[in-house]
């Protein structure tokens, strides 16, 4: 116990509490704003005395105390935010560091205590922020999650401090543009497509390829996210505002520009804006020949990244030395147009990204982009048995070794075998090393901690999926695939509300986007909405064209509620199609079918049956899902025979 008449230095865990709105509320109406301040003051002197703890000081609406250990300042930081969850609601914002305590007559003194302080007024209410010095003590205690919002300047601190967000359940976590538009961070950017100014519109490919070379070295950089193309390019020819733009894409800072070829000489116009205020931070004008088109786009993107690291305060710029992409105009553009088809995620438009990047490859045989590209687009049609796997999965192999021979050094081709590894040859730790080394390559490639979810969903590391599955989607915002998926992640965890919601998003972006109906049948099925459920499933169907096609959810349903005559007759159209389209495997969807009307033997053959063909969806037995079926000798067997985590 600290008495007041000594003078004493201790090393604490300093926890700073704060009242948000208390201010305005007591302006408004006084007597409830000291009424929720009194009940405020008895659950944190509760708490904080439970948790060993002692408060120090209370100032206003705020409380500052210490701990002698990190691991109880959080859990009872914990304890605090749920109470002021449940029993009233009230908005607090807590901060926690480890560090020096000065107490005396004269109050509470130390770098710790100013550290703590600002550690808290980036927080947001119901959230826990800690520094990294707290993070370390609880790395290794399971029951506490957390996850990093990136180092910052704070003031009358001498080194850049790196801040973590605690994630457990109930506990607010600001989203990273917020956490950086407190913290005056500006270090997320999104690269808009530059602008054709040249008479022919033809020259599109030209100002096009700016940016897509200026967000490739950017995307590079440690120290900087950097948005994904898919995200920041769906706003090409729309006249929208500056600070929307970058609300919506959670960007602190918007690079935009402008080209105008004037016959052998270019001119790139480029201009960085703060996008909380639309104020211009820097602008440069770049005359150059057109003598090499390609060099000429990657010397203005070089000029331009090394500009903006500087301007935004990052590392110093890390040079592109890989090969280039591409030398040839038309595979560039053939590859393009490939990404285009690829990221609409349905069979019809990936047959089409195939053709594409199969053309591009004719065109340039030694870019490795479309070899990868291509690579992840045959393990979509093995995976979903759209194609059979034994013959698409070493097309895939083959694809993803020829990217990893052209340039192992580009994230996209340790992508493209990482996703071999997982569908095709079942190495779990093979998958991990190559998703690791592409993060290596390019921190900033949303896809590559979309896939990595894919494998921490399987091997059911819940919370580590939802942590990368909200990187990628900070990233790219505005990608259905990620969006679709982060929602799956969410309704594994049970956290219903926010997947409905993702879903919803998805179809309020593409009302043709077909996941995002079914995953909404799937989540109010887990959330024992059947009404909706086969609403959303129904919806899902006929978005497909084909009255056999999409239907097994809603047979499993019907089976499943005892509507067996429908169910019935939606596994013999499944039964019909199997026969009349020899391209395609639907033993898993045949064995969901038999599942939901309880026909266990017929299923559990036809789902050996998958797993002896390696489609897709035995990836994702671990899912809950598949709960009710867990106990079963035989599921076992093939969980076993697959390597996941049971």
């Amino acid at each position: 116990m600290i008495h007041k008449t000594d003078t004493i230095r201790i090393l604490a865990a300093i926890m700073f509490t704060d009242m948000q709105g208390y201010t305005s509320l007591m302006q408004k109406n006084e007597s409830e704003a000291k009424k929720n301040r009194d009940i405020q003051r008895k659950i944190l002197d509760e708490e904080i005395t439970a948790h060993k703890g002692q408060i120090l000081q209370f100032y206003g609406d705020g409380t500052l105390s210490v701990f002698g250990s990190a691991v109880e300042a959080v859990n009872c930081a914990i304890h605090i935010q749920q109470r002021l969850k449940t029993e009233i609601i009230i908005p607090l914002r807590i901060g926690i560091h480890m560090g020096d305590v000065i107490y005396d007559d004269s109050g509470v003194l130390g770098d710790g205590v100013n550290i703590a302080s600002r550690i808290e007024s980036l927080s947001v209410a119901g959230g826990i922020l800690i520094s990294e010095k707290i993070n370390d003590e609880i790395i290794n205690h399971p029951e506490i999650s957390s996850r990093s919002l990136g180092r910052v300047k704070l003031k009358n601190v001498a080194r850049p401090i790196e801040i973590f967000a605690i994630t457990n359940s109930s506990i607010n976590v600001p989203s990273e543009y917020e956490f950086n538009k407190r913290s005056g961070n500006l270090n997320s950017i999104a690269v808009l497509p530059f602008i054709n100014m040249s008479n022919d519109p033809e020259n599109e490919y030209f100002s096009d390829g700016i940016s897509e070379e200026i967000l490739n070295l950017l995307a590079k950089q440690n120290n900087l996210r950097v948005i994904s193309r898919t995200s920041s390019f769906s706003y090409k020819g729309k006249n929208i505002d500056i600070r929307q733009i970058g609300n919506e894409l959670n960007a602190t800072a918007v690079l935009e520009g402008s080209v105008r070829k004037m016959g052998n000489r270019v001119r790139v116009t480029a201009q960085l804006i703060n996008s909380e205020n639309g104020f211009h931070i820097w602008s440069d004008n770049f005359d150059h020949s057109l003598d090499n088109i390609f060099e000429v786009q990657d010397q203005i993107a070089e000029k331009i990244t090394q500009v903006l690291c500087e301007k935004l305060d990052t590392s110093k710029p890390i040079k592109d030395k890989s090969p280039k992409r591409f030398k040839s105009l038309d595979a560039y553009n053939k590859y393009l147009k490939g990404v285009y088809y690829w990221n609409k995620w349905t069979p019809e438009y990936i047959l089409k990204a195939v053709d594409c990047f199969k053309e591009a490859i004719k065109l340039e045989p030694d870019s490795p982009l479309p070899y990868a590209d291509l690579s992840g687009c045959y393990i979509y049609l093995g995976a979903m048995g759209l194609r059979h796997p034994k013959e698409y999965y070493p097309l895939a192999k083959t694809a993803a070794e020829k990217a990893l021979e052209l340039n192992s050094e580009l994230s996209d081709s340790q992508l493209a075998m990482g996703m071999v590894k997982i569908f095709f040859e079942w190495d779990w730790s093979g998958a991990e090393f190559r998703f690791k080394k592409a993060m290596e390559l390019n921190p900033n490639s949303a896809d590559v901690y979309h896939y990595y979810t894919y494998y921490l969903l399987a091997i059911r590391d819940l919370p580590k999926a939802q942590t990368y599955a909200e990187k990628a989607h900070e990233l790219d915002p505005l990608s259905l695939p990620i969006i679709s998926f982060l929602a799956s992640v969410y309704y594994e965890m049970g956290k219903f509300d926010e997947s409905l919601n993702l879903y919803h998003h998805c179809i309020e972006l593409d009302p043709e986007f077909r996941n995002a109906y079914s995953g909404l049948g799937w989540t109010y099925w887990l959330k024992g909405d059947l009404e909706s459920a086969i609403k959303y499933f129904k919806l899902a169907q006929i978005k497909t064209g084909d009255p056999k096609r999409g239907i097994t959810p809603l047979a499993y349903v019907y089976g499943k509620t005892g509507k067996t005559e429908e169910a019935k007759d939606l596994l013999n159209k499944l039964l019909e199609r199997e026969k009349e389209d020899s391209t395609s495997l639907l033993h898993m969807d045949i064995a969901i079918v038999y599942f939901g009307l309880n026909e266990f033997d017929k299923a559990f053959e036809r789902l050996e049956l998958a797993v002896k063909e390696r489609l897709g969806g035995v990836f994702f037995l671990t899912s809950s899902l598949w709960n009710d079926y867990r106990n079963d000798p035989r599921f076992q067997k093939i969980l076993n025979s697959v390597g996941v985590v049971k």
